[in-house]
């Protein structure tokens, strides 16, 4: 299967994103030459994106990591060359250490996110499975909060086809810019639009699909869930409602129905959102006499504290309209359709202990924090993978988190922010450089990916590390790990492919998936999904934006991803950007003139967190109460974030910080 001679191989692209496209590499002499996307896949359709485009430069930088290396002492930046050999013994008395000074593992644990979704890259969780109770991370930092709101309303995840966003007569994109997150998108978008489909976005920030919409809402940060009652007030009090399926396959319709006519007003809905009444009205009558509609909830919606309950309002709203489950109508965030698959890595069971009966969890949205007060046995031992900290909020535990620590151990393929404070680094394969299986979260194709090239020098895939890792940890420790680490990457993709998955993508073998893309049976899907819809009542909730403890200069922090990076990924590559790494700031005219601030000065940042050095960017569209700045960047804007009062089960609220500005100047340093 993987012979690794010249010619064209299939890959996916494996990022944190909506995308997860079909790239064709073309190899030669053992060198990725070129890529080209997929035209077999059918929703990227043979384009990539530009980060896409610049992964031959990615695979081949000379800043990537080329041999494992430990550091010594830890942030000193004296880093010296050592063999696996060597860094595997390391890794591996440590835990055996702890192991024997504990009485368990529960002092090794791990943090892991998305930095690579494939199935194979579940090897990490595998890995320490196979020892037994450890300590690891639970939940989702991105969007676990709309997940959880989705499965109200459903019952269980729900999105609709992408594909089908075509043939809409309507879509409402709500705080979702897929010009810059989500590029392939708009070409379903644009090909609605050339029917004659109007394009709605309704975003705090005037966005760059925002420039594109035919009607564009700026509404105020965290007031999402107040306009989407509002305008299924409007409808139903016109009578332009779908009764019928609210009546027979929808609950809470009566409470529903009296919570709008009786706890809210059209008046408070204008003034808390900030938008006018006309406008409102030309929401409500789009959404009442247009149909199909398609309404995008975006990952934006749900980074506050109040994201839950808007992204509920916002699929009552689609349900009053009737447009669920027509054809090219629908609801998009997001599905998790890889909980279909086996995902044997994930769930491998490791040996039993004879006092503790589960793992460790620690919720990875304040992971550091929540590690910081474990006892009995303390956290000890940190192996970070496809992660890195800068995208994380509270950094100030995560240094707290990193002095207690004994050993920390980074697998990456570039020198990130976490890397440069670990005391060993491992350098990680490209999916180039290895075999996997590709489910993406937006669309519902299935892809395999090949391993088309040779690792970069001494780069290995985090299945190699864990089969390799395991296997010093037994010869150290007979019967530390029960790992199968004799078990080859294709065994693990054919295990993944059980008769079920095989049915549900219409495949007859692994190798269908070697010519093409196989998307997955929608209407097998989707009947089971239309049970009845539990629509959402606010009832008792106040209908204003939550009070923010804070002083009259302070401003809301938005920070979206950028163009041309996802969080930290790609911001090493000249092809993309350029060897400068000045962070922009962008604030409103109004906060300009307030401060005494000119376009393109430096500026400062700031809050109890710490405090980032940018140039001003004066944005005349951006609401005077906002500041603009996008992640990643050698100075991360995450630092001033975190998270207070967190609750349980929620993702990270990365909306809810609030910061000042002032010029700079050197008095500030």
């Amino acid at each position: 299967m993987f012979s690794m001679k010249d010619g064209i191989y299939r890959n996916t692209c494996p990022r944190n994103c909506y995308g997860t496209c079909g790239i064709l590499s073309h190899v030669k002499n053992g060198r990725l030459i070129k890529v080209t996307g997929d035209p077999e896949h059918g929703y990227s359709k043979g384009s990539l994106c530009a980060k896409g485009y610049a992964f031959t430069q990615y695979v081949y930088s000379p800043e990537r990591i080329k041999y494992p290396m430990v550091q010594c002492p830890r942030g000193s930046g004296k880093w010296k060359r050592i063999s696996w050999e060597e860094a595997y013994t390391t890794i591996s008395l440590k835990m055996i250490e702890l192991n024997q000074r504990y009485g368990s593992n529960l002092a090794s644990g791990y943090n892991k996110f998305s930095g690579n979704l494939g199935l194979l890259h579940y090897a990490t969780e595998g890995m320490f499975n196979s020892i037994g109770p450890h300590t690891k991370p639970i939940g989702n930092p991105c969007a676990l909060t709309g997940k959880l709101a989705m499965n109200r309303s459903f019952g269980e995840s729900f999105s609709s086809v992408p594909e089908d966003m075509a043939g809409s007569k309507l879509i409402v994109l709500w705080g979702a810019n897929p010009a810059v997150t989500n590029v392939h998108q708009m070409k379903f978008i644009n090909e609605a639009r050339q029917k004659g489909a109007h394009l709605v976005v309704i975003d705090p920030i005037f966005t760059q699909t925002a420039k594109k919409a035919d009607l564009y809402i700026q509404i105020h940060p965290g007031t999402d869930r107040l306009l989407a009652d509002g305008i299924a007030k409007l409808i139903i009090e016109k009578q332009e409602h779908s009764l019928e399926f609210l009546e027979e396959q929808t609950t809470g319709w009566p409470e529903y129905k009296h919570y709008l006519e009786n706890q809210m007003t059209i008046k408070e809905v204008c003034k808390q959102t900030g938008i006018e009444l006309e406008a409102l009205i030309e929401l409500s009558e789009l959404y009442g006499r247009i149909k199909p509609v398609s309404t995008w909830a975006g990952l934006g919606v749900q980074r506050n504290s109040l994201g839950s309950d808007s992204i509920s309002a916002i699929n009552s709203l689609a349900a009053v309209t009737g447009n669920l489950f027509i054809p090219n109508g629908g609801l998009y965030f997001m599905h998790f359709d890889v909980d279909d698959f086996p995902c044997a890595l994930k769930n491998h069971k490791g040996p039993l202990h004879p006092t503790i009966s589960e793992p460790r969890e620690v919720d990875i949205s304040d992971f550091a924090s929540n590690a910081l007060q474990l006892t009995e046995p303390p956290l000890k031992f940190l192996w970070i993978a496809s992660r890195n900290i800068t995208q994380d909020h509270n950094l100030k535990a995560w240094s707290d988190l990193f002095q207690e620590l004994e050993l920390i151990v980074t697998v990456d393929l570039y020198m990130t922010k976490t890397a440069e404070k670990s005391d060993i680094v491992l350098p990680a394969a490209t999916h180039f450089e290895e075999e996997d299986l590709n489910v993406g979260y937006w669309h519902y194709w299935l892809s395999i990916n090949q391993k088309a090239i040779p690792p970069y020098y001494e780069a290995k895939s985090d299945l190699q590390i864990a089969r390799e890792l395991t296997t010093k940890l037994n010869e150290l420790s007979p019967g530390f790990s029960n790992f199968p680490a004799t078990k080859e990457p294709i065994d693990w993709i054919k295990g993944e492919l059980t008769p079920e998955i095989m049915d549900l993508y219409a495949l007859n073998s692994y190798k269908d998936l070697l010519q093409r893309p196989y998307q997955k049976n929608i209407e097998k899907n989707f009947s089971t999904k239309r049970k009845n819809f539990h629509l959402f009542a606010a009832n008792g909730k106040k209908n204003q934006m939550r009070e923010r403890q804070a002083e009259p200069n302070g401003y809301q922090l938005i920070t979206p991803q950028a163009l041309l990076k996802i969080h930290s990924q790609y911001e090493a590559l000249t092809w993309l950007h350029g060897r400068q790494d000045e962070s922009y700031i962008e604030l409103s005219a109004e906060a300009a003139q307030r401060n005494d601030i000119n376009d393109q000065e430096k500026i400062a940042v700031f809050n109890d967190q710490g405090q980032i050095i940018g140039v001003a960017k004066i944005n005349s569209h951006l609401p005077k109460n906002i500041i603009l700045a996008h992640q990643a960047g050698n100075n991360p804007i995450n630092q001033l974030i975190i998270q207070q009062n967190k609750k349980d089960d929620v993702s990270t609220y990365f909306y809810d910080s609030i910061v000042y500005i002032r010029k700079w100047s050197e008095a500030n340093v």
